[in-house]
């Protein structure tokens, strides 16, 4: 699908604007994954007026005392988006801006009595699937095996144009394959800009994602028991089949995209406008999958008492199945 609406006269407009908006912005080095307002979700207020913390869980270090933080050092990734962060995270401010009166009406119990909160909460879910290390993972090696495939057709068509260059360059004529393909590698690297193309690519897909997502309805899910957590990949696609939890795979193959909200609420795209109520089963599944699936971290409230739960999920991490 093409983002054909975003090329229109109000688009640009709105594209330009924005580029207004954040041209004397500072660079963002530390930049939130998880959506601070989200991340809030999961705090309590600490005794005695203290800021409002919640409790990061980290999968690598399981057996560690885990200490309350506040949101500010939670979910956040050094230059995710290395060039033109500020014009990226006015991008997703756009979307971050419009979230709390949409909470509001979930927690209210009312998410599906105004459009525009439907649509935030499908805008939301988008925005974490894309800016997320599993999209950065899935880019860089789709990157790489594209550079590869260059590579060796650029070395296989034109050796002596680049002993040339390689000469040019470096005073030395190449002669082994070893070396010449090294030096091939290297040529394209700088011809791709990698984060450059990152910066592109995660704008146009986020819109891409964001269409995508409005085609589908809008599922809000709540436990009879028990609390969700949110893990630092947090929007995950996901099939069930049976007793099997299937995860992971393109959103095109996938049953439905889900999104922890609240430890008392979860996002899913489906078929129609619906409040779901499930058992502490199905929560677990859920919560497993959010473990299995994190880069280091999930975040959970500090009275929620699923500090074990992670820690036994933790120990079942897969290294490769997607299945749970």
């Amino acid at each position: 699908m093409t983002c054909g609406s975003w090329e229109t006269l109000s688009g640009r407009r709105e594209r330009l604007g924005r580029i207004r908006r954040v041209g004397t912005a500072q660079p963002t080095s530390r930049q939130h994954l998880i959506s601070q307002v989200l991340l809030k979700e999961f705090t309590m207020p600490e005794p005695k007026g203290g800021s409002r913390q919640l409790l990061p869980f980290d999968l690598h270090n399981p057996q560690r005392v885990h200490k309350r933080m506040p949101t500010s050092r939670c979910g956040w990734e050094e230059n995710f988006v290395a060039v033109d962060s500020p014009s990226v995270e006015a991008l997703w401010g756009d979307v971050e801006r419009r979230v709390p009166a949409a909470l509001a009406a979930v927690h209210a119990g009312t998410p599906f009595a105004d459009p525009r909160h439907v649509a935030v909460l499908r805008d939301l879910i988008a925005l974490h699937y894309i800016r997320s290390l599993h999209y950065r993972d899935a880019h860089t090696g789709a990157v790489e095996r594209a550079r590869t495939r260059l590579a060796a057709k650029v070395i296989t068509q034109y050796p002596e144009q680049l002993r040339l260059e390689a000469l040019r360059e470096t005073g030395l004529y190449l002669s082994g394959p070893a070396a010449l393909g090294a030096f091939t590698q290297r040529l394209i690297e700088r011809s791709t800009e990698s984060d450059k193309l990152f910066r592109t690519r995660i704008e146009d897909d986020f819109h891409k994602m964001r269409d995508l997502a409005s085609t589908r309805r809008l599922e809000v899910i709540t436990p009879e028991t028990g609390q969700f957590l949110i893990g630092d990949n947090p929007a995950l696609t996901l099939c069930a089949k049976g007793d099997r939890t299937i995860y992971g795979m393109p959103f095109e193959d996938a049953q439905t995209l889900l999104l922890p909200i609240s430890p008392r609420h979860m996002l899913s795209l489906g078929t129609e406008d619906v409040r779901l109520t499930v058992p502490q089963s199905f929560v677990d599944r859920l919560n497993a999958v959010q473990v299995h699936t994190a880069h280091r971290y999930v975040y959970m409230h500090p009275e929620s008492d699923l500090g074990p739960f992670v820690e036994r999920a933790a120990q079942r991490r897969p290294a490769g199945d997607r299945t749970t």
